[in-house]
C-alpha cells in the first residue's frame, strides 16, 4: 500500500512538472510574438504592425515580434543591415528601410524573407552596391530610387532578376559608371537602350590582360636584347685580350671568336 502511493506521488510530481515546463514555453512563445521593441509602438490589425520610424535607431531591432506584419524602419540613422536581420518574421509582408543612411547589405541580410513579402523599401539611402546574391529569391516589389548607385556588371545583373516598383524605377539613377558617359542617367533608360556593360567590363578586362601581356612581352625582349649586347662585349674585350698575345699561340682560337663574332 505504502509502495503504491509512493508511486502515485511520484506521478503526480513528474505530471505537475512536465505541465509547468509547458506553460513556461508557451509563455515565451507568447511573449516572443506579443513585445514589442522599445522606441517602437506595435498595433494588432489583422496582424502586428511595427511602427519604429523616425526613432533616431542605428541599427535594426533584435526583438521584433515574429508575428510581424508590416515593420517601418524608415527615417532612421541605420547603415547596415545585417545578415539574417530579418530571419524570424515569418508573416511579414511589408518592409520600409527607406531614408536611413544604409551604405552595407550583407550577402545574406534578406535571408529567411517569406515569399509573403509584397513590398522592400530601400530608397534614399547610400547605397553604392549590393552583393549579387543579396536579395535571393525575393519577389516582393522592390524601391532603390534616390541612391548613389554605381552602374556595372553586377548591378545590371542584380536588377534583371527584381520586381522594380513602377512609380519609382525611373528614379533609379546611376551616380557614377564604369563609364562616365553614363553617371547622372537613368540605369533603366540605359539599359532599354541596349548598353550592355557586362560587355563595357570584359573589354576593360581584355585590354587590362592586352597590357599586362604586352608590358612582359617588352621585358622579356629586352633581356634578350641586354643578354645578346652583355654576350658581344665579353667577347670583344676577350678578342681584345687574345689579340695582345703572340700571334703564333692563338691563331686557332682567334679563328673561333671572329666567326661567332
Amino acid at each position: 500500500m505504502y509502495q503504491r502511493s509512493l508511486t502515485w506521488l511520484r506521478f503526480k510530481i513528474a505530471q505537475s512538472m512536465a505541465l509547468g515546463s509547458l506553460l513556461l514555453l508557451f509563455s515565451l512563445l507568447h511573449a516572443a510574438t506579443t513585445s514589442c521593441p522599445r522606441s517602437c509602438q506595435c498595433f494588432d490589425k489583422n496582424g502586428k504592425f511595427v511602427h519604429c520610424a523616425g526613432k533616431n535607431l542605428k541599427e535594426i531591432p533584435k526583438d521584433l515580434p515574429a508575428d510581424t506584419v508590416s515593420l517601418h524602419l524608415n527615417s532612421n540613422r541605420i547603415t547596415k543591415i545585417p545578415n539574417n536581420a530579418f530571419k524570424d518574421l515569418y508573416l511579414l509582408k511589408e518592409l520600409d528601410l527607406s531614408k536611413n543612411a544604409i551604405e552595407s547589405i550583407d550577402i545574406g541580410a534578406f535571408k529567411g524573407i517569406p515569399e509573403s513579402l509584397k513590398m522592400l523599401d530601400l530608397s534614399s539611402n547610400k547605397i553604392q552596391s549590393v552583393p549579387k546574391e543579396a536579395f535571393g529569391k525575393i519577389k516582393a516589389k522592390i524601391r532603390l530610387a534616390n541612391n548613389p548607385w554605381h552602374c556595372e556588371c553586377t548591378l545590371q545583373q542584380i536588377i534583371k532578376e527584381l520586381t522594380l516598383d513602377p512609380e519609382t524605377v525611373n528614379d533609379l539613377i546611376c551616380h557614377s559608371s564604369v563609364q562616365d558617359e553614363y553617371a547622372g542617367k537613368p540605369l533603366i533608360q540605359i539599359l532599354d537602350s541596349g548598353i550592355n556593360f557586362c560587355n563595357i567590363h570584359q573589354k576593360t578586362t581584355d585590354v587590362a590582360m592586352f597590357i599586362t601581356m604586352f608590358g612582359w612581352f617588352t621585358m622579356v625582349i629586352s633581356y634578350i636584347v641586354y643578354y645578346v649586347r652583355q654576350n658581344q662585349e665579353d667577347a670583344r674585350r676577350h678578342l681584345e685580350y687574345l689579340k695582345s698575345l703572340p700571334s703564333t699561340q692563338i691563331t686557332k682560337e682567334f679563328d673561333t671568336i671572329s666567326t661567332v663574332l
